[in-house]
């Protein structure tokens, strides 16, 4: 644990706080149609590039870590996955293997990364694009780095505690710009930042902090989704007729990285659209 905590802070405070600014483009949230998924893919294993097969075909070669596709419109179905080091396919042993079957309507995130002990996984994660309230943007931070449980603050105040890999927290912000950090669980033991996030109104904003404390090849990467935005007379005022409490100071919704059942959607297309880190 002390190697961790030491590679958790000695590398990552400049690297994430950096990578905030190579965010990935805001882009509109899709709909997918009837009988379809949207789906986008996170390679989140450090130093290790990887050829895709699905049902035996290659779908997305020379998959680099660090890079985020755009999400797609991925018909439902049933898809067996293998996942190779770059060249070892598809004759060779598989990195990772699983058959899955992919749900329709969906709006998802599927990532290969790290577990917290290190070892390569899938996670996949549903992307949260309902409507945000008038004058807020949604916040989630999802934890897929091999590295200690952490807290994540704004102004020093905790708004999401003890976020464990590969688990998410979530909870809707005042728009603009906002100052956090992040701190190893139950301390002020500076990790990561300060930073400033640019919160729009009506985005719904994901942070992703990736790679190993241990090698010290921590990353972050931002998605971000734009089209949420709800009429100033839908702000919740309570049942007082006050305001309701900023929901990024009250109970915040903890979602486990589950749905690994979309994996095979997301690589069910030949031509996937990448954005680079």
């Amino acid at each position: 644990m002390i190697s961790r905590t030491h590679g958790l802070v000695a590398g990552t405070a400049g690297a994430l706080t950096l990578a905030l600014a190579g965010a990935a483009p805001v882009a509109a949230a899709p709909q997918a149609d009837d009988g379809k998924a949207m789906v986008s893919v996170f390679h989140g294993v450090p130093g290790l590039t990887v050829d895709v097969y699905a049902n035996g075909d290659e779908l997305i070669p020379d998959f680099k870590p660090g890079t985020l596709t755009d999400p797609q419109e991925l018909p439902a179905g049933s898809y067996d996955i293998k996942v190779f080091k770059d060249g070892e396919g598809p004759d060779g042993t598989p990195a990772l293997q699983k058959k899955v079957d992919v749900p329709a309507g969906a709006n998802a995130t599927v990532v290969a990364h790290l577990s917290a002990d290190g070892k390569p996984q899938l996670s996949a994660f549903v992307n949260d694009v309902s409507k945000v309230p008038a004058g807020k943007a949604r916040l989630a931070v999802r934890h897929v780095a091999a590295a200690p449980a952490v807290d994540v603050r704004a102004g020093e105040k905790p708004l999401f505690k003890d976020l464990e890999n590969p688990k998410e927290a979530k909870g809707d912000a005042p728009a603009g710009t906002a100052s956090a950090d992040v701190v190893l669980a139950g301390t002020d033991k500076v990790a990561i930042g300060p930073a400033d996030l640019n919160l729009k109104e009506g985005t719904s904003n994901v942070v992703y902090a990736w790679g190993s404390a241990k090698d010290k090849n921590l990353g972050l990467k931002v998605q971000s989704f734009e089209g949420m935005h709800s009429a100033p007379g839908g702000v919740d005022a309570g049942q007082s007729g006050a305001a309701a409490p900023d929901s990024s100071q009250a109970a915040l919704v903890w979602i486990a990285g589950t749905g690994v059942v979309a994996f095979g959607g997301a690589f069910a297309v030949r031509r996937v659209a990448r954005q680079r880190g």
